[in-house]
């Protein structure tokens, strides 16, 4: 397969997961100001551009001041509509449209379709009139749409490989800044809040018979090895992608360094103890953060002549 092809469909993969799961996001945090008149709005606002990657000089570059008043307002069209942020749902879903066009010959019709449907009403304006809730509903259900599509057209070659590599890879960094920004507010019910965003609640509630802890929430949404959204789940599925494309049954260990990176993390996230883990979160996902870059360099290096990875930063960066 062509490099310009593989890295366009590694790239709608990650696009898409990213639109997702930043709707998942604010959902979460629009929830928390709504229905708790104690958070203080603009350290809550910082706490999630700071997760989402959006440092002080980006802020400035929009003309919003980092460390001033911040509002929920500022934050949404940092992070939903402004096409000019890179971080933005809208930003996003445009630049899974144009990798789109740059693998038109390889995506089948209804594939292009529904990501070129998804893509129309942000340049006519439309989705800006979106508000919230039902801007996040919106794009989780495109995106529900594009991968659902993607899942029943696409045959199981390279190409699907790459466009779940790159799925697998947003997840699990997309989840770890859920948990982070979760860990960080730190108000009442918002794990169940962080469940419910990313569709694992009643599966949770199965999982631990109805019990629910702070403690068991983050164990489920990093660790469980059966829920599609856990980060241990994201990075095996990572690994079985990258073993499809290049690996050697004959050859025992890793034989790429996008495979080690992947593999290291999930088997420390696997082996670790509990308690190691959630004593400071918002670190430990910042460290999973900086891998998900890591191994995406790599696969940019080894499958994507002359390609740059489109950085993420995390918490701290």
């Amino acid at each position: 397969m062509l490099s310009r092809i593989a890295e366009s469909l590694f790239w709608i993969g990650r696009y898409i997961e990213r639109a997702d799961s930043t709707a998942r996001i604010l959902d979460v945090q629009t929830q928390l100001l709504l229905e708790d008149a104690t958070v203080d709005e603009a350290r809550t606002c910082r706490d999630l551009l700071s997760c989402m990657g959006i440092e002080a000089s980006d802020a400035a570059g929009q003309g919003i001041d980092f460390f001033g008043a911040l509002s929920i307002d500022q934050v949404l069209r940092l992070l939903a509509y402004d096409t000019g942020s890179p971080s933005s749902i809208a930003a996003t879903l445009t630049a899974a449209r144009e990798s789109a066009r740059g693998a038109r010959e390889t995506l089948t019709v209804p594939l292009w379709e529904v990501i070129n449907t998804t893509w129309r009403p942000i340049p006519s304006g439309h989705f800006e009139t979106l508000r919230p809730p039902y801007v996040f509903q919106w794009a989780r259900e495109r995106a529900a749409l594009i991968t659902g599509t993607a899942d029943a057209t696409m045959t199981r070659d390279e190409g699907w490989q790459f466009i779940v590599l790159g799925r697998s890879i947003e997840r699990a960094d997309m989840t770890s800044r859920l948990v982070a920004t979760t860990a960080l507010s730190g108000g009442a019910g918002q794990w169940t809040s962080a469940l419910r965003a990313s569709g694992a609640y009643e599966a949770f509630l199965r999982t631990y018979r109805g019990l629910e802890t702070d403690r068991a929430a983050a164990e489920f949404l990093l660790l469980d090895r059966l829920f599609p959204r856990s980060v241990v789940y994201a990075l095996s599925r990572a690994e079985r992608a990258l073993d499809d494309l290049g690996g050697d049954p004959r050859r025992a260990g890793f034989q790429d360094e996008a495979h080690r990176l992947v593999g290291r993390m999930r088997a420390e996230l696997e082996y670790r103890s509990l308690s190691d883990l959630v004593d400071d979160l918002p670190a430990e996902m910042e460290r999973l953060q900086r891998t998900c870059a890591a191994a995406t360099d790599a696969i940019s290096r080894r499958y994507f002549a002359g390609a740059e990875a489109v950085a993420w930063k995390g918490v701290g960066v």
